[in-house]
C-alpha cells in the first residue's frame, strides 16, 4: 500500500517563532536522565560517589516532572519538536495530562527505589552499573510517557528493555540468568509485534506522529487495515503489560533480581505497557477499541481472576506479589474495555495507584526477608512480635492491594465497578469484586503465616544488619505508604486529574492543537 503524502506544506513546516521556555520542560526529564546516566557511568570506579550523586539526581527528576505536570495542568498539552520542524517532518515530544501524571509518579517511585538501593545494592552491584542502568531505565520510561511519535515510543521501549535486562542480571546468579532469559524472549516477541504494527501504520498513514494519526484515522477507516493494527497493538502491549494469556513471563522473572529491581519493575514496567495501550487504543484508534471491547473485557476478567488465584497459591512472597501485579493489570484492562470517562479515568487512577503500591509492596518484601530470614511463607513467622509498626505499615499496603477502604486501591475499583454496571457488564464488575475477594484471602494467608504465627525457625537477628540500613529502607517504604493513605483519604484531587486525563484522551483536540498550531493543521 502506497503511503499517502502529507498535507503539510514544506514552506510552512519549519517553526520560525521562538520556542517558549516552558516547552523545553517536555524534553528536560529525558535529557536529565541520559546526561546523569552518562556521568554516573564515568564514575564507575567511585561507587560511593556514584550512589550519592544518583539520589539528588532522582530527586531533581521528580521536581522537573512536578513542574511539567503543573505546567500541563495549568496550560494544557505542550509540544517540543526536534529540529524545529513540525510533524510529520519533525519528531515531537507532546505532553498531555496523562503522560505528565505517569512520568511524575514514575519519578517518585524511582526516587524511593534509589534510596532503598543504598542498602540493597552493595559495592559490587554499583560497580556493575546499577545506578547508570537505573537512570537509563528512567530515560526509557519517561521517554515513553512523553513522546508524541509512535516510532519513538518503540525506541523508548527498547531503551527500557536494554536497561532492565542489565538490571535483572545484576549479580549473575543462575536464577537471575534464567529469569532474564524468559523476560527478554517474551518482551522481544512483543517488541517485534509492535514494530510490525508501526510499519503497517506508517504504510497506511504516511506519518508516525500520534496527533497526525489521530486526525487522519477517521478519513482512512474505510481503506486502511485499522482493525489489524489495533489487534497487533493489543497483543504487543498486552504482552508487555503481562495480561492474560501472555502473562506467564512475569511471575517467572520478577522474583529473580535484587528486591529493589523487582520493586521498580513491578511499579513501572508493566504500566508502560498499559500506558501505550491506553494511548493507542483510546486516542488513536477509538472505533477499533470499541469493536474489540468484548475481547479486551474477557482478557481483563481472566487476568484479574488468574492473578488473584496465582497469588493465593504461591509460597514465595515475591512471586505472590508478581501475581498481584498481574491482577492489577486486569483492572486497568477493564477500564480500557469499558471506555468512556468512567472506564478510562478508573484505569488511569488505578495505574497511578499501582505504580506507588507495587513499588512499596516489593520494598516491604525486602524488609520481611531482612526481619524473617527469607521470602518463603513456610519459613516465616513472628514478624508482629518483632515490630508492631512495620506490621501496621504492611497491613495498610495489603488493604490497599485488596481494594479495601480507606486506602488508594478502593476508589479506582469503585469507579470501574460503577462503569461496568452502568454498561450492563455485570460479569466484568463481578470479576473485579471476585479478584479483590480472592486477593484479600491471599494477603490474609500471608499475614497469618508471616506475621501472626510464631516463627517456625529463628530469624536472622536484626543486630546483624549493617549500620544505616534502617533509615535507608524505612524512609522510602514509609513515604510510599503515606502516599497510599493520602490517595485513599483525600482522593478528590487525583480523581479530578484522572478524569481530566481521560477526557483529553477521549477528545484529543487540545493535544492536536498543541502539535499543529492554528493555521498549520494537517
Amino acid at each position: 500500500m502506497a503511503a499517502p503524502t502529507s498535507t503539510v506544506d514544506l514552506s510552512t513546516a519549519l517553526i520560525t517563532a521562538p520556542v517558549p521556555i516552558g516547552h523545553w520542560l517536555a524534553i528536560l526529564p529525558v535529557a536529565h536522565c541520559i546526561t546523569l546516566g552518562a556521568v554516573l557511568l564515568m564514575l564507575r570506579a567511585y561507587p560511593r560517589l556514584q550512589a550519592w550523586l544518583a539520589i539528588p539526581g532522582l530527586a531533581a527528576l521528580a521536581l522537573i516532572d512536578a513542574a511539567l505536570l503543573a505546567k500541563v495542568a495549568a496550560d494544557g498539552p505542550l509540544t517540543m519538536v526536534m529540529g524545529r520542524w513540525l510533524p510529520p517532518f519533525g519528531i515531537a515530544f507532546t505532553v498531555d495530562l496523562f503522560g505528565a501524571l505517569m512520568a511524575f509518579t514514575a519519578a517518585v517511585a524511582a526516587l524511593a527505589g534509589g534510596i532503598y538501593a543504598l542498602a540493597d545494592i552493595g559495592e559490587s552491584g554499583r560497580r556493575y552499573g546499577f545506578f547508570p542502568l537505573l537512570m537509563l531505565l528512567m530515560a526509557g520510561v519517561t521517554g515513553a510517557f512523553l513522546t508524541g511519535d509512535i516510532f519513538n515510543l518503540y525506541v523508548w521501549f527498547e531503551v527500557l528493555l536494554i536497561s532492565s535486562f542489565g538490571l535483572i542480571i545484576l549479580g549473575s546468579e543462575r536464577e537471575q540468568i534464567d529469569g532474564a532469559l524468559k523476560y527478554a524472549v517474551l518482551n522481544l516477541i512483543a517488541t517485534t509485534l509492535f514494530l510490525v504494527g508501526v510499519g503497517i501504520l506508517y504504510a497506511a498513514f504516511g506519518t508516525l506522529n500520534m496527533a497526525d494519526i489521530a486526525a487522519k484515522a477517521g478519513d482512512l477507516r474505510g481503506t486502511a487495515p485499522l482493525m489489524t493494527l489495533a489487534s497487533l497493538f493489543l497483543l504487543a502491549f498486552g504482552m508487555k503489560a503481562a495480561a492474560f494469556p501472555v502473562n506467564f513471563w512475569l511471575p517467572a522473572a520478577y522474583h529473580t533480581p535484587r528486591i529493589v529491581v523487582s520493586a521498580l519493575f513491578a511499579g513501572l514496567l508493566t504500566k508502560v505497557g498499559i500506558y501505550a495501550l491506553i494511548r493507542v487504543m483510546v486516542m488513536l484508534l477509538p472505533m477499533e477499541r470499541q469493536e474489540l471491547s468484548p475481547v479486551i473485557a474477557l482478557a481483563a476478567a481472566a487476568t484479574i481472576v488468574v492473578g488473584a488465584l496465582g497469588a493465593l497459591a504461591e509460597n514465595d512472597i515475591r512471586r505472590l506479589f508478581g501475581y498481584v501485579v498481574i491482577s492489577g493489570i486486569g483492572n486497568m484492562l477493564a477500564g480500557v474495555a469499558l471506555g468512556g470517562l468512567g472506564g478510562i479515568s478508573g484505569a488511569v487512577f488505578y495505574a497511578l495507584h499501582s505504580m506507588v503500591l507495587m513499588t512499596a509492596l516489593y520494598l516491604a518484601a525486602g524488609e520481611i526477608a531482612r526481619r524473617g530470614g527469607g521470602f518463603s511463607l513456610s519459613a516465616l513467622g513472628g514478624l508482629y512480635r518483632q515490630s508492631g509498626g512495620f506490621t501496621a505499615l504492611s497491613l495498610v499496603l495489603f488493604f490497599a492491594a485488596c481494594g479495601l477502604p480507606p486506602f488508594s486501591g478502593f476508589w479506582p475499583k469503585v469507579i470501574l465497578v460503577k462503569a461496568s454496571l452502568d454498561l450492563g457488564a455485570w460479569w466484568l464488575a463481578a470479576s473485579i469484586l471476585l479478584g479483590g475477594f480472592v486477593t484479600t484471602i491471599a494477603f490474609g494467608r500471608l499475614f497469618l503465616f508471616a506475621y501472626w504465627r510464631p516463627a517456625p525457625i529463628a530469624p536472622t537477628p536484626l543486630t546483624l544488619r549493617p549500620p544505616g540500613v534502617r533509615w535507608r529502607t524505612g524512609l522510602p517504604l514509609a513515604a510510599l505508604t503515606a502516599l497510599v493513605v493520602g490517595f485513599g483519604i483525600l482522593p478528590e484531587q487525583l480523581l479530578a486529574l484522572s478524569q481530566s486525563a481521560a477526557a483529553g484522551l477521549a477528545d484529543p483536540q487540545a493535544y492536536l492543537r498543541s502539535v499543529f498550531p492554528e493555521g498549520r493543521a494537517p
